[in-house]
């Protein structure tokens, strides 16, 4: 729902004070208007469900598991029209993943600055998909080694690692040993310089485009 041609932002927030901060910043964006704040996930499925923002960001302290059902619930109500963006004091790999895999589209630290704050929510409000590099443990050692590198059973392997795959899982779909999975893992994250299957998966969305990276600053 747009307020003078402007994205209206919504925020679920545990800490009111820092809702407040957030409603400040965004009264001096001139492309994106707050539109209200609540401190339950309940409260803001009504509140998407009544107005319909283009973007609502949601506090992972209000419980990882919780959020993450909600999400998917919150995209229904809105019927696709109000995107999520979630943000923590601290967020591991693996939550982004999953986060991600649940139909988040964007990755916030509670660290992160008030441009960057905005540039999050400008991304996800214009419709791409955004997450910081400092959400990856080793983003650093990215561009290392080339991917073109990788065998092509090597390749199918990161593939199914992206969309979730435990090792047995992968084994089967490629008829292969949980054994010989590890040690074409072993041999992605020596070629990659990359740490951790969630690493992996996430660099991948990086990589297709699926997902736009904020640089560390």
């Amino acid at each position: 729902m747009d307020i003078n041609g402007r994205k209206t932002i919504a925020v679920c927030e545990s800490q009111p004070v820092t809702a407040e901060g957030l409603h400040a910043i965004l009264n001096q964006c001139k492309d994106m208007a707050f539109l209200g704040q609540t401190e339950s996930l309940l409260a803001a499925s009504e509140l998407i469900r009544q107005f319909r923002p283009d973007v609502c960001l949601v506090d992972k302290s209000l419980g990882i598991q919780a959020v993450m059902d909600w999400v998917a619930h919150a995209k229904m109500l809105s019927q696709h029209a109000t995107e999520i963006v979630v943000w923590g004091v601290s967020i591991t790999e693996a939550e982004a993943l999953r986060l991600l895999q649940s139909g988040a589209k964007g990755i916030l630290r509670k660290t992160s600055d008030a441009a960057t704050v905005v540039a999050c929510l400008e991304a996800v409000a214009g419709g791409s998909s955004w997450m910081a590099d400092s959400v990856f443990r080793d983003s650093h050692r990215m561009e290392r080694q080339s991917r073109s590198e990788l065998t092509p059973r090597e390749q199918q392997v990161l593939e199914l690692v992206e969309q979730g795959m435990k090792n047995k899982e992968i084994a089967r779909e490629l008829g292969i040993r949980p054994g010989t999975v590890k040690i074409h893992l072993k041999h992605i994250f020596e070629k990659t310089g990359v740490r951790g299957r969630y690493g992996l998966a996430l660099s991948v969305m990086r990589d297709k485009g699926l997902l736009e990276m904020a640089p560390v600053v």
